[in-house]
């Protein structure tokens, strides 16, 4: 991570070059062999488990909105910012649908 030398905003990389966010400073990036980039995720985009990692969740006893069965495996995620709570998901043993919990 770089700061501008200018306004001491962080710095973003653009190929070969660290551009200031803020007031627009470039400059020759330092080495960056160690950069590692990342993608932002799609805000609308609600993660899933999926697979074989289903069968290692904790169950709870809790009837299906589809089927009537009264057990599901459940997971928590964090959809929101950190200040709201975390949602609670389920899916059904028997059938596989996935619902979650409102407050």
């Amino acid at each position: 991570m770089e700061f501008c030398p200018k306004c001491r905003s962080i710095m973003i990389y653009r190929g070969d070059r660290a551009v200031c966010r803020k007031c627009g400073h470039e400059k020759e990036a330092d080495d960056t062999s160690d950069l590692i980039i990342t993608a932002k995720k799609n805000e609308g985009e609600i993660p899933v488990i999926e697979g074989e990692n289903i069968k290692t969740l904790p169950t709870t006893n809790i009837i299906c909105p589809e089927c009537g069965n009264n057990e599901a495996f459940w997971w928590l995620r964090q959809l929101r910012s950190a200040d709201e709570s975390e949602v609670r998901f389920f899916r059904c043993t028997k059938c596989g649908k996935t619902w979650r919990e409102y407050d």
